[in-house]
Parts: C-alpha cells; structure tokens; sequence
C-alpha cells in the first residue's frame, strides 16, 4: 500500500519507510543512496532521481568531493528538505576542534543547507595511515568529537555518529563525551562482517551503518554468493544488501544508475537463517580489484 504520507514517491515499496530510533530518538532510514566515486556534476541528479524513486537518506563526505552536488540535489528535490536525512563525514585529515569545526561550516556553505541531519568522523586515523600507523589519535579524535557536539548545541548538525572506529575508538569518545555517538559506519559485507565489533556497538545504543554492501563489485565475482542469489532468484547486489538488511544494519549503497538503485531496493525476501550463517563464514574476499588499493579495502593509497 503507498504511504499516502509521501505519495510522491515513485515505488510502492515500503523499505523506504524503515527507519531506525538512534539513541537521540532521531530517526533514519534504513536505506541510503551512498555517493562514494559520484562525480560532484553528477551527483544533484542523482540524488534527485533516488528521492523521486523513494530514498530518504543521502549519504556524502567532505572526502568525497561531492557535498555541493549532493546538497543541490537535496535542495531541489521534488520534497521539502526536512523529509529527507542527509549525512557528511568530517574528513580523516582534520584532527584538531579548529580543522573540524571550520569543516562543518564549509560542509553547511557546499551543501547550501541550514544543518546537517548527521556528521560522522570518517576515520580515527588520517587515510595516509590507516593500516600503516599504531596511533589512533585518541587525544585528536576527542577533540574533533567536542567540536561536533558544539555544532549539535549549535544547530548545525541534529545527530553525530562515526566511522570506521574500533571498540578502542569507541572507548575513549565514550569517556569524555556529552553526546554519545549515534552510528559507526563501518565496512561491512558477505564475508566480511565485523560481528564483534556490531555486538559491542549495539551494547552501547550505537546502530551500525554498513557500507560497501556489493564490496564495490567486488561480490559479483563470488561463485558462492553467486550461487545462493540464483537460489532465491535476485542479483547479487539484491542478495548482499538483503544480508546487511538482516543484520539490522543501515545499508549504504553506492549508484548514480536509476535502475540499479531501483533494484537496490527490491529486497523484499528473507536469507534463511542457515544460508545466513553461511554468507557470514564464507572464505574473506581478499582481491577487490581496483579499488583494493583503498585503505578501507586493506590498501595503502
């Protein structure tokens, strides 16, 4: 049935209405159009085209190079901003409460929005480091999260969350904070499930975003995987984001192709719980082709 509450949407599909209660009591959808590797000039389009077809949740970073696009895109959607959740990350280089909060500000000119639903640190450690260096910043890290939490007192930003953190990471933002974190958004998908580290945040009221659900590609390359989406009759794709969906996780895929975000969201079938079980253990995805050099893949850019 389409919620006549939003019957602008294109698709009468109602996993565009899940949400999750954050520990703010601010809700998210559970279905984001992630915009990693969308071109800034591409990007309003593409965020235009997934609220028409029914996304309520945007995701970007200053990393990314794309705020103004994504933000363009939100302001001129075919719904009024306030119904739609739009995300940026502070990026990993900015390791100082100065750095952070300037780049909140110069997120809030780029997008051309009043706030921001939700700011993320990206990483604990700058990308230059990440799988390089031991340090994790933790003296830095509480300093970025004191300058977003005064950017919530401020009214820039209405929830804060981060990325790609550690238990460790987590621990120490944990003891200082006035506000808690609302997310980790963290790499996760068939193969590569970060299970101790969700069951820790989910212990501390922190929900978990999963990003890279296809493994940027390369998933479509597992015979296995291959072999249980034949099974229940959907994409690969399909079947990987239905894996994160069940883990109770927000799901972030990445598309600028309207038929690929349209089927991004057909994943209305349930994975038994044994072939569940089986995706978690299947053998870790090591070779993720050209992107592999990524740090969030294991590289080293």
């Amino acid at each position: 049935m389409r919620n006549t509450a939003d019957s602008d949407k294109e698709e009468d599909n109602m996993i565009f209405d899940e949400k999750l209660k954050l520990n703010n009591d601010a809700e998210i959808p559970r279905l984001a159009l992630g915009t990693w590797f969308i071109d800034d000039d591409k990007a309003a389009d593409a965020v235009r085209t997934a609220v028409k077809i029914g996304y309520r949740h945007i995701d970007t970073a200053q990393a990314y190079g794309n705020e103004r696009g994504a933000g363009e895109g939100v302001r001129t959607a075919s719904i009024p901003r306030e119904k739609i959740f739009v995300t940026s990350k502070v990026a990993a280089e900015n390791k100082s409460y100065d750095s952070a909060a300037r780049s909140i500000d110069e997120t809030l000119k780029k997008t051309g929005l009043e706030y921001m639903d939700m700011m993320i640190i990206h990483s604990p450690q700058p990308w230059k480091e990440v799988n390089q260096s031991e340090n994790r910043y933790l003296p830095e890290n509480r300093e970025v999260w004191r300058a977003m939490e005064d950017a919530v007192e401020a009214g820039k930003v209405r929830t804060i969350g981060v990325s790609n953190f550690r238990k460790e990471d987590i621990e120490s933002i944990l003891a200082v904070c006035r506000i808690r974190p609302a997310v980790n958004q963290v790499l996760c998908h068939i193969s590569n499930t970060p299970l101790a580290l969700m069951e820790y945040c989910r212990s501390q009221e922190i929900a978990v975003e999963a990003y890279s659900p296809v493994a940027h590609g390369a998933a479509l390359k597992d015979p296995k995987i291959s072999e249980l989406a034949a099974k229940y009759q959907v994409s690969i794709p399909q079947l990987c984001i239905r894996y994160d969906w069940q883990l109770g996780t927000v799901v972030l895929p990445k598309t600028a192709n309207p038929e690929h975000m349209r089927s991004n969201a057909d994943i209305d079938f349930t994975i038994s719980d044994e072939d569940m079980e089986t995706l978690t253990h299947l053998d870790k995805i090591k070779d993720y082709g050209n992107f592999g050099i990524f740090p969030v893949y294991g590289g080293r850019l």
